[in-house]
């Protein structure tokens, strides 16, 4: 009777053990397949500067180095900006800018920052005599 019993446990706690195999791939690929497109991106839009620069679009996913190097991610040629200007970074879910001691700084809604500043939905960053508008989509 006790051998009847322990295989039926047995076949129970296998049967139990794949289902939850199973749970764990279908959340996987869904995963993969982008079910999570809720979730929302941080993105940065040059509104005003040259116009190659002007309707440029970035989704911010890591760090977004502005400057007048050709290295940077947003590269902005004028003179009054530093070839490393400024940086934006994610930190949970805010996003952050920081000025990388440029010459000229950097300001957030027309103030200057001294200090890695968080942004809100709408901000307007202004490198020189570029404007970038922040989105939180």
């Amino acid at each position: 009777m006790i051998d009847v019993v322990l295989l039926i446990a047995r076949l129970l706690f296998v049967a139990l053990l794949y289902l939850f195999l199973f749970a764990i791939m279908r959340t996987g690929i869904g995963l993969v397949r982008g079910q999570r497109k809720k979730e929302h991106t941080w993105n940065l839009s040059v509104e005003k500067g040259p116009k190659e620069l002007r309707g440029v679009s970035i989704a911010v996913h890591g760090p977004v180095i502005v400057g007048r190097s050709p290295g940077a991610d947003i590269v902005i040629g004028a003179g009054f900006v530093s070839g490393r200007h400024a940086r934006f970074q994610l930190m949970g879910q805010n996003l952050f800018v920081e000025d990388l001691g440029s010459t000229n700084g950097t300001y957030v809604n027309g103030r200057l920052i001294t200090e890695p500043t968080a942004l809100r939905n709408k901000d307007v960053v202004t490198i020189g005599d570029v404007a970038i508008r922040v989105r939180y989509l």
